[in-house]
């Protein structure tokens, strides 16, 4: 789950490569430019999706139901993504994956279609702060309609050594700042997470957060004013000298944080509940915490399912909203958050342990409301200059 590469290289290495891990001995085939007839049923379904999501018992009876053939494409960010589609890829494509503001992108630029939610019944079960009356992102302010079905979600959230760092110094944005714990911090090799996450800092102690904004919108972290991004730069460079290192992937972040060699580091929540079940294993005996929105504010996403604009109605819509219905029904979404660590929009408590339930966040979701959603920053260019100062600083 980006937009927001740290660097293009090392943007897979998070979340997104640990849902790959899943997707191991499945058959997953390149999808290649095809064309088919309008009203034919299709005989293959092409999907450009995050490789972990991707259950190969679930898709192999999905294609034995339908008599089609699954094939994805997989990509490791949202700009990969958007960029396939801009291409010609709304015909290379049914379905498609997407996270924060993204889709509401690509259907302005008509890379994707509208849903029908009545067609996809496996979303009444979807938690209330992710039916489409109450989330708007997949929702075209104009007309009403509905583009999306929202699929799993998280924040960027910090996990944190209790025994090391008491909760009231995790509860803000400037543990991640603090002095006092130089050389025992890390943070994700992510530039756009790590930029923004340090602009809801640096816009608090300005004073803009709440202020009105050049755009006429509400304060978002991934559209900064160039007094912000200065503030930013400024931050980071401070940071630059307390950070024991930048980890490139949850394997690393889980050793860092199991050794003590750092105490706090700011990622999904994946590999605050690996540590959680170790720590209930008996495994460590360090207590580990999860912030999930610092008091400032946080960084959330929502990946999303989507049809490509190049899907006409008939057949073909018909067999994406019954593949997305499947995907979102309680019974696949336990197996996706199971397998992948990643909490899940469809409530899926029935089917879940009291323990579950607490891992999963599934009686938080209320809190995705005061997260600042994943974004396209809204100058590439500017927030890349700024990285590249830091590095060279």
């Amino acid at each position: 789950m980006k937009p927001h590469e740290p660097n293009r290289s090392a943007r897979g290495l998070d979340r997104r490569q640990l849902l790959k891990t899943i997707a191991a001995g499945t058959t997953a085939a390149i999808a290649a430019p095809y064309i088919r007839p309008a009203s034919a049923a299709p005989t293959t379904l092409r999907a450009l999706m995050w490789e972990g999501y991707v259950l190969p018992d679930v898709i192999a009876a999905f294609e034995e139901k339908n008599k089609l053939k699954f094939a994805p494409t997989f990509f490791d960010g949202n700009s990969e993504a958007y960029n396939k589609l801009r291409v010609g890829g709304t015909k290379d494509f049914d379905l498609v994956q997407a996270d924060g503001f993204w889709p509401s992108l690509y259907f302005r630029e008509k890379l994707i279609r509208t849903v029908d939610y009545g067609k996809m019944p496996s979303t009444k079960n979807l938690f209330p702060v992710f039916q489409p009356e109450k989330y708007k992102l997949l929702t075209d302010e104009k007309t009403g309609v509905h583009f999306g079905v929202p699929f799993c979600w998280g924040s960027y959230g910090i996990t944190y050594n209790k025994n090391e760092m008491p909760p009231e110094k995790a509860a803000s944005i400037e543990c991640m700042f603090d002095p006092a714990f130089s050389g025992r911090l890390s943070t994700s090799a992510r530039f756009e997470e790590n930029i923004a996450l340090a602009g809801i800092l640096v816009a608090t102690k300005m004073g803009t957060i709440n202020k009105p904004r050049p755009d006429g919108k509400s304060f978002n972290p991934y559209h900064l004013t160039d007094e912000e991004l200065a503030g930013v730069e400024k931050l980071l460079i401070e940071q630059k000298k307390l950070l024991l290192t930048r980890y490139q992937d949850n394997a690393t972040l889980a050793q860092l944080l199991e050794s003590g060699t750092i105490v706090a580091a700011p990622e999904f929540a994946q590999v605050y509940r690996q540590l959680l079940n170790k720590k209930a294993k008996g495994e460590i005996t360090t207590d580990f915490a999860h912030t999930l929105i610092p008091k400032e504010g946080g960084l959330g996403w929502v990946d999303t399912w989507l049809v490509s604009y190049g899907v006409p109605d008939g057949p073909t819509l018909d067999v994406c909203q019954a593949f997305i219905d499947t995907m979102t029904s309680q019974e696949t979404m336990k197996k996706i958050a199971m397998a992948s660590g990643c909490s899940t929009t469809i409530d899926i408590r029935s089917l879940s342990t009291p323990e579950e339930q607490t891992l999963y966040l599934m009686d938080r979701t209320n809190e995705l409301s005061d997260m600042y959603m994943f974004d396209q920053p809204s100058s590439p260019e500017k927030w890349e200059r700024v990285w590249s100062r830091m590095q060279a600083a």
